[in-house]
């Protein structure tokens, strides 16, 4: 392929190693890139406060997609370049709907300044000082980034089915963890429907995008995307989905693949 106009990369599972890092040889390929004029913009699930770790690696641009798409951050200004909220009373009556059909569900919110938890819902990172622990109705007192979901007892792919059908699309569910925690969003917020905003701002075709990930949360974007590559370690869903494979995360597969595309 022709030089690509923008890399959009997952990070957790493919990007990032399994050990939380990101590798030397992975930092100085994602410069070197940058250094040719080529944006790359991190796309991950993850909240803003986890992806702040990463952001020594975002280049001049200074902008990275969180949250699955809710917000784009401004690195450099420290502030949201776009936000894509849920509105509370359509949260409120997803959580309804999911807690009647499936007993045992349990949520969590995410805004800007953080995460507030149902007493129940069993975090598996450590939580925030100050993070808020109260029923879902208190939680939803603002619009929120993101709505969690999370069952003790299902697998994951069973508490998405479950959700899916009782949703019926009125928000955006999917999920990139190993345990039974889904990710919504508002409606029509994915990775992809957001990528695709900044792209266009930043004057780039999606056919000249490449981009990267390794769970169902990143099918949208590898769908959407140009060229798309899923990590060897990736579900089997997005295996299927992506146009290409690279080498695992732990084997810096997307640095690999780039120094490849160009010639580094």
């Amino acid at each position: 392929m022709t030089r690509p106009g923008l890399v959009a990369t997952d990070l957790d599972g493919t990007l990032v190693r399994s050990d939380g890092s990101v590798s030397p040889y992975t930092a100085d390929v994602l410069a070197r890139v940058e250094a040719l004029g080529v944006p790359v913009v991190f796309v991950t699930g993850r909240p803003l406060r986890w992806t702040e770790e990463v952001f020594e690696h975002v280049g001049e641009h200074g902008l990275a997609v969180v949250s699955n798409g809710a917000l784009v951050w401004d690195v450099a200004r420290h502030r949201p370049h776009l936000e894509r909220l849920i509105d509370p009373a359509l949260g409120l009556e997803v959580c309804a709907l999911i807690r009647e059909a499936i007993p045992g569900s349990t949520f969590a919110v995410e805004t800007l300044d953080g995460i507030g938890l149902e007493e129940d819902f069993l975090e598996r990172h450590a939580i925030p000082d100050g993070a808020r622990r109260a029923p879902v109705a208190e939680l939803f007192d603002r619009p929120a980034l993101k709505l969690l979901a999370r069952h003790e007892e299902l697998s994951a792919q069973e508490f998405w089915d479950a959700a899916e059908a009782v949703v019926q699309g009125r928000m955006v569910i999917t999920w990139s963890s190993a345990t039974a925690l889904l990710e919504i969003s508002a409606p029509g917020v994915t990775k992809a429907s957001t990528l695709a905003l900044l792209c266009a701002d930043l004057g780039v075709d999606a056919t000249d995008v490449v981009a990267f990930g390794d769970m169902p949360n990143d099918l949208p974007m590898l769908a959407w995307a140009g060229t798309s590559y899923a990590m060897a370690n990736a579900h089997a869903t997005v295996l299927e989905a992506a146009t290409h494979t690279a080498p695992a995360n732990d084997e810096d597969g997307v640095a690999r693949v780039l120094a490849g595309l160009l010639d580094l």
